[in-house]
């Protein structure tokens, strides 16, 4: 486990000490300050205006979106949808590089001489994982501030909602980063990584389809994706969230199970 730690602490420093890294987090930084900035605070308030003008309730229905009324200010609730969409796409671009370029430069034969595999594999999936949770925590912080500036008195509420916005987007993510922890066992860089993913997302998305289409509606193919929970969590709010947490956990364990049989069987 020590050892494990310690690949995932690297894994960490990694991101912030290479040019992609840098570049990464760079680009994250502006995309969240563009989102915060015109579309985060521009819906909020656009909903309050709403609810002063009685049609809220109205308009939520209509969009399937009832439970945003359940949290507590409107920032909170915008920030929910767009990190279920917004996040998945960063642990794409952050975590596609876990092993790929170790392969390729000759490091991970350097690595195996004092850590077994299988330790280099689910340390590098840690760190990924504690980097994503980090994410959570700044945007969230950010979110709160501006509840502090808009609706001062839902903060304390707010505050007490944290804990679920954490978890849930925590377990989100988790297959996003188990996935590209496979596919950069399979890879020599990150851009192949990346490319093997998204190839291996429509291979899976044109087989669902096929079989739907063939066998007609199959409940279980609707869970197959990562994310496939996405358009149920819209709806939910506070720990009901948790209702749908075994989709992201089966999916992460088969994943991440698939990726340590590889990477034990891969030629370094």
């Amino acid at each position: 486990m020590n050892r494990i730690r310690i690949l995932a602490q690297d894994e960490i420093l990694r991101l912030v000490s290479t040019r992609r890294g840098i570049i990464a987090l760079a680009g994250f930084l502006l995309v969240w300050i563009a989102v915060l900035n015109y579309l985060i605070l521009p819906a909020a308030a656009f909903f309050v205006g709403a609810s002063d003008a009685g049609i809220a309730e109205v308009l939520l229905a209509r969009l399937g979106l009832e439970a945003w009324q359940q949290w507590p200010a409107p920032e909170l609730a915008v920030y929910w949808v767009v990190c279920l969409y917004l996040l998945p796409f960063f642990a794409f671009i952050s975590s596609a590089d876990q092993t790929a370029s170790d392969r390729s430069r000759g490091t991970l034969r350097y690595l195996v001489l004092r850590c077994s595999r299988l330790e280099i594999f689910a340390g590098r999936f840690l760190g990924q994982c504690i980097i994503l949770v980090l994410v959570v925590l700044v945007t969230l912080a950010t979110v709160l501030v501006a509840v502090i500036f808009n609706t001062p008195d839902a903060l304390p509420e707010s505050i007490t909602h944290a804990p679920v916005i954490i978890v849930n987007l925590w377990l989100l993510v988790m297959p996003y980063i188990a996935l590209m922890a496979l596919v950069s066992v399979l890879a020599k860089s990150a851009r192949q990584a990346t490319l093997y993913a998204v190839i291996i997302w429509i291979s899976v998305s044109f087989l669902v389809g096929y079989l739907q289409a063939r066998f007609g509606p199959l409940s279980f193919l609707d869970w197959v994706l990562p994310g496939s929970q996405v358009s149920q969590l819209m709806r939910l709010s506070d720990w009901q969230t948790l209702a749908l947490a075994p989709i992201p956990i089966v999916h992460t364990i088969v994943l991440l199970f698939v990726g340590a049989f590889l990477m034990y069987r891969r030629d370094l």
